[in-house]
């Protein structure tokens, strides 16, 4: 088990990490794994690193999946409107 400093610092460091830098880190975690040449605790670590990356960059997806709006045509003014993604959704479920 880790120290709880540690955690508090992984958490703080999974807060300010972009997207990008996240995913680019992910993808060297599974190369390093992908190897098969690494001391068990090491691969161990390696993975649970690759998971908390893999949850940080699931949630800071999903929020820009949120913060996505589209511009579309209403089908009566023929205007081009804003919506929320959801609201299309909905829509289109209609």
């Amino acid at each position: 088990m880790a120290p709880k400093g540690k955690d508090k610092k992984s958490k703080k460091n999974e807060e300010v990490l972009d997207f990008e830098t996240g995913l680019e880190r992910l993808q060297e975690i599974v190369e390093r794994l992908e190897k098969q040449d690494l001391p068990l605790e090491q691969a161990v670590s390696l993975f649970e690193e690759g998971m908390k990356l893999s949850n940080h960059c699931a949630k800071l997806l999903q929020k820009a999946e949120e913060r996505i709006k589209v511009l579309v045509k209403d089908q009566e003014s023929g205007q081009i409107v804003e919506k929320e993604l959801d609201d299309i959704e909905q829509d289109l479920t209609l």
